[in-house]
C-alpha cells in the first residue's frame, strides 16, 4: 500500500484564528490519505492543534524545521529550501510564511522541489490601512513559481491582481465555509465558562485578542447600551489587558466578559443576541459566517467582504470603520428591535446555508490540492 502523501503547512501563526480553524477543518475532512506536518513562524502560538482530530488525521509538528522568521539571506533560504525536499506539497499561509515561498521560487529547479500553494487571508495592524510597498514587491517575486494563490475574498483577489501583479490563472478564490447545520443547533450553555443570567442579553464576538481587532473600541461602543446588555469576547491573545483597561475606563467591567478561547464555537455562539466586529481590517471573517448560521444579526465595520457576506436585510447594520459611535448606533438600533433581530437572523441563516456550507469549501480545496499532487492523492470522495 502506498505511503500517504506528505503535506507541509507553514503558518504565520497557528493560534485558533480563522485561517487556522479552516486548516484544521480541512485536515480532519481529508482523513488519513495524507500526512500533515505543521510549523509556525510563532512556535509558541499553536492553539489550533486542539481542533485537529487525531482519530481522523495523521499530523506531526516538526521541531527541527528552519525558523520562518529572520532576514532572507541566501544561506537561510537555502536551509529552508532543503527542508522542503522531504514533502509532496507545500502549503504556506500569509506574510509570516513568505520566506518559505521565496525559498521555493529561488531554488525550486535546483532542488527539484514539490509544488507550493500559498494562502492569503488578510493583514495585521501594520497593513490594515495601507499595504507596504516593500512587501508588495517581495510577494510579486516570491510567488513567481507558486502553483496557486488561494484567497477567500473579492477584496484580496483584486489586491493579488493589482498590487502583487499575479496572473489571473494563478489566483483561486475559495470562500470560507462552515458546518452550517452544527451552528444552527440549540446552544449548550454548559460548554461556556460563563453563566447568562435571567434578563441579560449579550453582544458577542469571536476573535483573537489582537490590536487589529480593535476590541477596546467594541467595549466603548457597548458602554452606552442598556445595563442588561453585556459584552462577551471569546478568544485569547495579547490585547486582553487593553480590553480590561477599556472596560474599567468605561465603568462597565461588570458587563465585559472574557472567558477565553472556545474549542467548539458552534456550541455557544447561539447564546449571543447580536454578533459584533470592530476590526480595523478583515477579508472574509469566518466568525461572521458562523454568526449568520446561528441565526444572529451582525453589527460590524465595512471592512473586507463583510457587507457582501451578510444578507441584504443585515447590510444597513454594517457601519463605517474605526468609529465607536457609528458601531454603537448600529448596536443601539438592533437592541431596540427584537423582531428585526429575528428577521435579520433568519435571512442570515438562509444565506449561510446556501452559499457558505463547509461541503462546498472542502470540495474545492480537495480538487485543487489533488491536482497539485498529480496522482499522489485522489482527493475527498
Amino acid at each position: 500500500m502506498a505511503e500517504p502523501a506528505k503535506i507541509l503547512h507553514c503558518h504565520s501563526t497557528f493560534s485558533a484564528g480563522g485561517k487556522e480553524v479552516r486548516c484544521a477543518k480541512l485536515i480532519n475532512e481529508f482523513g488519513k490519505g495524507l500526512t500533515h506536518h505543521i510549523v509556525s513562524a510563532m512556535p509558541e502560538q499553536m492553539g489550533a492543534r486542539s481542533l485537529i482530530d487525531r482519530t481522523r488525521a495523521l499530523v506531526g509538528y516538526p521541531d527541527n524545521f528552519p525558523s520562518l522568521t529572520g532576514r532572507p539571506t541566501p544561506g537561510r533560504l537555502v536551509a529552508i529550501a532543503q527542508a522542503l525536499k522531504a514533502y509532496d506539497l507545500i502549503l504556506t499561509y500569509n506574510w509570516g510564511a513568505m520566506d518559505v515561498v521565496m525559498a521555493h521560487t529561488v531554488f525550486a529547479q535546483q532542488f527539484d522541489l514539490p509544488p507550493l500553494i500559498h494562502h492569503e487571508d488578510g493583514f495585521n495592524e501594520d497593513e490594515a490601512h495601507q499595504l507596504k510597498f516593500s512587501r508588495n514587491w517581495y510577494r510579486r517575486i516570491a510567488l513567481g513559481r507558486a502553483h496557486s494563490l488561494i484567497v477567500p475574498s473579492d477584496t484580496l483577489e483584486k489586491i493579488a491582481l493589482n498590487a502583487w501583479k499575479q496572473p489571473r490563472d494563478r489566483i483561486v478564490r475559495i470562500p470560507n465555509g462552515i458546518d452550517t447545520k452544527a451552528f444552527a443547533r440549540k446552544p449548550d450553555p454548559k460548554k461556556l465558562r460563563l453563566v447568562k443570567r435571567e434578563g441579560e442579553q449579550w453582544v458577542g464576538t469571536l476573535a483573537g485578542l489582537r490590536v487589529v481587532k480593535q476590541l477596546p473600541m467594541l467595549v466603548e461602543a457597548v458602554a452606552n447600551l442598556p445595563e442588561n446588555w453585556h459584552l462577551v469576547i471569546l478568544g485569547e491573545g495579547p490585547e486582553r489587558d487593553a480590553i480590561q483597561e477599556a472596560a474599567v475606563r468605561a465603568d462597565i467591567s461588570h458587563r465585559v466578559h472574557l472567558p477565553g478561547a472556545i474549542e467548539d464555537p458552534s456550541a455557544v455562539i447561539g447564546m449571543f443576541d447580536i454578533f459584533a466586529l470592530s476590526s480595523k481590517s478583515e477579508q472574509f471573517p469566518l466568525s461572521v459566517v458562523e454568526a449568520m448560521a446561528a441565526g444572529l444579526p451582525v453589527a460590524a465595520p465595512d471592512v473586507g467582504d463583510v457587507k457582501s457576506i451578510v444578507s441584504k436585510e443585515n447590510r444597513p447594520y454594517i457601519s463605517v470603520r474605526d468609529d465607536a459611535h457609528a458601531l454603537w448606533s448600529m448596536l443601539a438600533d438592533l437592541v431596540e428591535a427584537p423582531e428585526l433581530r429575528a428577521e435579520i437572523g433568519k435571512a442570515n441563516r438562509a444565506k449561510a446555508r446556501e452559499l457558505f456550507d463547509v461541503s462546498r469549501m472542502v470540495a474545492r480545496y480537495s480538487d485543487l490540492y489533488s491536482a497539485a499532487l498529480n496522482g499522489k492523492w485522489s482527493g475527498v470522495k
